[in-house]
């Protein structure tokens, strides 16, 4: 791990102010670790600028008392992470996960908060499932479409609504 660590990945505003124990168990670790190796570590040598971490791995009890997110969130496993380019604008986010997609290592990107005419995002989330199969699913989330709206599967596994749009963000 060249350019994160646990500790970036896993700290967390709320938690602190929450009283919340957010350390990663061994299991997490693993997996987080797998996450900087093969996404976040390629991705930020790629792009030669500094990646922010704005949410890693997220307890169940953080995940929560998180509005919108899921009970099966990535983040809950340190399967997933949201990022930015430090000091950087949404045109920078648009590139940091074009990036991604372009070395071709993820299992999702979503190009998070995206105006309704554009792709620029106020942040991208990424994840790397380091057991099964990375989907390599490329999707974006619309500002203004209301809170990050669910739905129900037939399994009644509770999945995010978003739009795939594939390689057409290239």
């Amino acid at each position: 791990m060249q350019f994160f660590t646990i500790h970036e990945l896993s700290r967390s505003h709320k938690a602190a102010t929450l009283g919340i124990d957010n350390t990663p168990p061994n299991d997490v670790v693993l997996n987080l670790t797998a996450l900087v190796i093969n996404v976040l570590d390629p991705v930020r040598a790629a792009m030669g600028k500094p990646i922010r971490v704005t949410s890693g791995y997220r307890c169940p009890e953080l995940n929560a008392r998180i509005p919108g997110a899921s009970s099966d969130s990535q983040h809950t496993k340190g399967e997933a992470a949201d990022i930015v380019i430090a000091k950087g604008g949404k045109w920078d986010n648009y590139l940091l996960g074009c990036a991604i997609v372009r070395l071709g290592n993820f299992d999702q990107v979503i190009f998070e908060n995206v105006g309704k005419d554009d792709l620029l995002p106020d942040w991208i989330h990424v994840s790397w499932k380091r057991t099964g199969t990375n989907r390599h699913e490329i999707r974006k989330h619309v500002k203004g479409s209301g809170p990050i709206e669910q739905k129900k599967r037939k399994t009644g596994k509770t999945i995010r609504k978003s739009t795939n749009f594939g390689q057409n963000i290239l």
